[in-house]
């Protein structure tokens, strides 16, 4: 999916081992966005590659994506060897605070870096 002013850009693919949401998330309908990258990593995670890094470079979320954002993160669990690159930059401390709260609230391997 290609971004727009209230929609991150999303790379969800499976042959070049690329997953990755970036940009700015507020949707007017936050739920609607997200059901079909939800549905998408339910399949992936039937027949998922041997690892999987998925990099999470938003540059800022609503509080309704902040919901979908943690059930993302949920749906990825069942993935094996799967784990979250979660880049924010130097200054921003809003996404690196929300990184840090998504990473205990899920129990899969974050990594944190600056852009």
């Amino acid at each position: 999916m290609e971004s727009s002013d209230d929609t991150p850009q999303v790379i969800l693919n499976k042959d070049k081992n690329i997953f990755e949401i970036s940009g700015r998330c507020l949707p007017e309908d936050a739920v609607s966005f997200f059901n079909p990258i939800m549905d998408w990593i339910k399949r992936y995670a039937q027949s998922p590659n041997p690892a999987t890094a998925f990099h999470i470079k938003l540059d800022y979320f609503n509080t309704a994506s902040s919901k979908l954002l943690l059930d993302l993160l949920t749906a990825l669990k069942p993935i094996p060897a799967i784990r979250v690159i979660w880049h924010s930059y130097a200054d921003d401390e809003e996404v690196q605070e929300a990184g840090a709260e998504f990473s205990e609230q899920v129990d899969i391997p974050f990594e944190f870096r600056e852009r």
